[in-house]
């Protein structure tokens, strides 16, 4: 099993992949990074998958990934999130994940995006708030009369 890339590693693979982009893909996704921990300066940052860029609390909240055409921010728990401002404009059709692609020249809404990712990380939160009931005692068997 491999082990987690650690937090402080995972920003400089992410200033690193933002760096090496150098064009807009790159301004785009120090965008989202900046929206991202504006709304939850709690939030972890990983890099998972090869080389993608995760941010987490609670759980997976979301990842920045970067292609030639398109940011894409994937939620995986996106399907259950309200999405009042209409961003989710990808992986429309799931069942649990949805998706921002964020293409050259489109502004963000930062101020929409901020209450996706603070309703992200309620949702991990909320799941993770939940007890599980505990088992009953089994109650001690009794001994038959002989």
């Amino acid at each position: 099993m491999k082990r987690p890339v650690p937090a402080e590693s995972a920003s400089a693979l992410i200033d690193e992949r933002i760096r090496e982009l150098g064009d807009w893909r790159g301004k785009t996704l120090a965008k989202v990074r900046e929206i991202i921990r504006a709304a939850d300066p709690e939030i972890v940052e990983e890099w998972k998958w090869m080389g993608t860029p995760v941010w987490s609390h609670g759980g997976l909240g979301c990842t920045g990934e970067t292609y030639k055409s398109v940011v894409k921010m994937t939620f995986s728990r996106g399907a259950a999130l309200r999405d009042p401002s209409g961003l989710f404009n990808s992986s429309l059709d799931g069942n649990v994940r949805r998706a921002i692609d964020i293409h050259e020249g489109d502004t963000i809404n930062a101020a929409a995006l901020k209450d996706l990712i603070r309703a992200a990380v309620a949702l991990n939160l909320k799941g993770r708030s939940k007890l599980k009931p505990k088992p009953k005692p089994r109650r001690a068997r009794r001994k038959r009369a002989k």
